[in-house]
């Protein structure tokens, strides 16, 4: 039989047989998925951004038309979700601190300087809705004050960290609850201003968010005379700008997509270049493998007859020697 290779297929042919057309159809099937996930991704980056640039164009046109804050009740009803664009957002609130209840949040900076935020529990009386809000729940709702900041801990039982007595009208910013903290502080202290922590210290209903305090009625401690320091208004945590995290996850997708459309491109040049059958009709290899050379597969077929006759003539060697016998 003839050792000559049979005509190496092009790169075409084998591009156009069914089975790498369907094996094209599933790559670019996932470079689609691929591609639209990095869409989403950048959309991602994009949108924290857009929701700041929303907040200040809403604070501006509320400034301008001299609106007053809403009522917690109004716009964030007790135990719901908090919706994102309402972080920075203004409202009002009364009811009673609970002094008891009273933590410093450690791990805080303002003005480049770590200290603590106080975090005070106010049992509200009145959110703007006439206690609508908390119809349905076991009581009067709970929210979580920030009412400033203080650089140390070493004041929490003084005069300086004490709040209004009775009942106190707020008011306040609006900032999303956090994660829960990894906890190990001290007692009176905590990491995070998580509303899922505080209701197991302080009890349900509360609210799904935190107020950081612009003023109240009747009013604490003034940060000049020792009290707690007011904290700026809120903002979007990476609202300026590209979101860096989200926009190389949106490269990152586009680039798996490419890869699958490569590999394909891969996958049928080397069906082309090593997927072909050598003319004694034994396969050269499986594509993307080296071949096996030809001269052990001939060496073993030598070895392998010259065994066999070694066995055959050891045979016929035996009756000889015994005729001669």
């Amino acid at each position: 039989m003839s050792d000559q290779a049979s005509p190496r297929p092009g790169f075409w042919a084998v591009a156009r047989s069914p089975r790498m057309i369907g094996f094209l159809l599933l790559f670019l099937l996932a470079a689609g998925v691929c591609g639209r996930l990095g869409v989403w991704q950048l959309d991602r980056a994009y949108e924290r951004a857009e929701l700041a640039e929303q907040h200040a164009l809403a604070e501006a046109e509320a400034e301008a038309e001299a609106k007053g804050p809403d009522g917690l009740g109004e716009v964030l009803p007790p135990q719901s979700t908090f919706p994102g664009e309402l972080v920075g957002h203004k409202v009002w609130v009364e009811g009673e601190y609970e002094p008891e209840g009273q933590l410093l949040v450690a791990g805080r900076a303002l003005d480049g300087e770590t200290g603590f935020l106080v975090l005070t529990p106010l049992r509200v009386s009145d959110d703007g809705t006439g206690g609508e809000s908390w119809a349905d729940l076991s009581g009067p709702p709970v929210v979580p004050v920030v009412r400033g900041w203080v650089p140390t801990a070493d004041a929490e039982d003084e005069v300086a960290l004490a709040v209004p007595s009775g009942q106190v009208r707020v008011t306040a910013y609006l900032q999303a609850s956090e994660a829960d903290g990894t906890g190990g502080l001290p007692e009176g202290q905590t990491d995070s201003i998580s509303s899922a922590a505080l209701a197991n210290a302080w009890g349900n209903p509360i609210y799904g968010g935190y107020l950081v305090m612009i003023d109240s009625d009747p009013a604490q401690l003034a940060a000049d005379e020792g009290g707690p320091r007011v904290l700026p208004r809120p903002t979007i945590e990476g609202g300026t700008g590209v979101n860096i995290q989200n926009a190389f996850y949106a490269l990152q997708w586009w680039i798996f997509g490419a890869f699958a459309v490569l590999l394909w491109v891969r996958l049928v040049r080397d069906e082309a270049a090593g997927g072909r059958k050598r003319g004694d009709g034994v396969s050269s290899g499986i594509a993307g493998l080296p071949d096996l050379p030809v001269a052990p597969r001939e060496a073993a077929g030598e070895a392998a007859g010259e065994a066999t006759g070694e066995a055959a003539g050891g045979a016929s060697d035996g009756p000889v020697r015994n005729q001669r016998a």
